[in-house]
């Protein structure tokens, strides 16, 4: 057995007490201080909207696009806790100058992410017109169901949800539309949707999804490829399909597929408090990363506040996800080190940000606020 000497045990306590005080640090902050952190990148947010029109590809640069369609589901999130007005009145200035409209693609699940909110802006507001155009899409899909395979083929088939992200962009608006109209066909269209790609893209033992058919048997100097902001978009868009779901099978298999992936999540969660960008080889990909710490953060502290998470094992990495998330604001608001559009592992900047990465951002916070006030 190796012997330590009285010098070598001081030199390391400075090490062992950092660790120590790192972890009793992440305790969530006073509830004021959550919201102040949520405004300020709102508000930077709605000062800058303008300032993503500079992609080069123009599907990115409509304001109906899933770029700002997840940016949306936050924002609305906050409004509804905000002080002012002022963001329920932005989300109906963008809705409008999108005359309600969902993107191009007909089948194409990212261009019914917007969808979400116009859903939530007639929940509040009433008005018909809010909601004709996501129907008539909607049940249009229902009437002239895809004929295309459940795969992607290197974006050869996008009709139907054959990539990861396409489970946070369309299947909630098909369960809230099922709420709305009483109409369960929405609803069962979705499952059966759904089914067909977890059963495509789902690692039963690694309980994550593979961003597309091309991850599966790729590896990255021997491991998995497991996209973090893709694993956020499916973990996330669990929590917007099971606050819509009625009790059943079907919302019994929403759950345990949540649940399965929360426990692997909580594993996978670095010391530093993000998730890396491949989740499985961090030390591939050292540097932080925004968006899906901020997905995997919301639907966390979502299941402890629903009563579904225990709170006792998932308090600290909820914690330690929201001290990372606030420590990456730029002193104007900026939300930094948010990973470019991509379909997988790459990087990401302090001073680079993007609309999902704040939506996903203002989502994490409703919920740790919701937490903290509950402690």
């Amino acid at each position: 057995m190796k012997m330590f000497t009285l010098k070598q045990i001081v030199k390391a306590l400075p090490v062992a007490l950092a660790a120590i005080s790192f972890s009793a640090s992440a305790e969530l902050p006073p509830l004021p201080e959550i919201k102040s952190a949520m405004k300020k990148v709102a508000d930077w947010q709605i000062e800058h909207f303008h300032d993503d029109m500079e992609r080069e590809n123009e599907w990115e640069n409509r304001f109906n696009a899933w770029t700002y369609g997840a940016l949306y589901i936050g924002m609305e999130k906050w409004a509804q806790m905000a002080d002012s007005d002022k963001y329920y009145q932005f989300l109906l200035k963008v809705s409008e100058d999108n005359n309600w409209d969902l993107g191009p693609g007909k089948y194409h699940a990212d261009d019914q992410a917007v969808g979400q909110l116009y859903i939530e802006l007639y929940r509040k507001y009433k008005k018909p017109e809010m909601l004709q155009k996501t129907l008539e899409r909607t049940k249009w899909i229902k009437e002239n169901p895809s004929q295309q395979p459940m795969r992607l083929n290197h974006y050869k088939f996008v009709e139907r949800w054959t990539w990861c992200d396409a489970l946070f962009m369309a299947p909630p608006v098909w369960a809230k539309l099922a709420n709305i109209t009483g109409d369960e066909s929405y609803r069962n269209w979705m499952f059966a949707e759904y089914v067909a790609t977890t059963n495509h893209l789902y690692d039963d033992e690694e309980h994550l999804f593979y961003r597309d058919e091309h991850f599966i048997n790729k590896r990255d100097k021997g491991h998995k490829i497991f996209w973090s902001r893709g694993n956020g978009w499916v973990f996330g868009g669990l929590t917007l399909i099971l606050e819509e779901m009625p009790e059943g099978p079907q919302k019994a298999y929403f759950m345990k597929l949540y649940k399965d992936m929360a426990a692997s999540i909580i594993k996978l969660q670095t010391e530093q408090g993000h998730w890396a960008m491949s989740l499985k080889a961090a030390e591939l990909y050292p540097t932080p990363e925004t968006s899906g710490t901020a997905f995997f953060t919301y639907a966390l502290a979502w299941g402890v506040n629903q009563g579904i998470l225990d709170k006792k094992t998932y308090l600290e990495p909820i914690e330690r996800g929201w001290k990372s998330l606030t420590s990456h604001i730029r002193k104007d608001g900026l939300l930094g080190y948010v990973q470019p559009v991509g379909a997988g592992p790459g990087e990401a900047w302090p001073d680079k940000t993007e609309v999902y990465g704040v939506g996903a951002f203002l989502s994490a916070g409703t919920e740790v606020y919701k937490l903290k006030n509950a402690l």
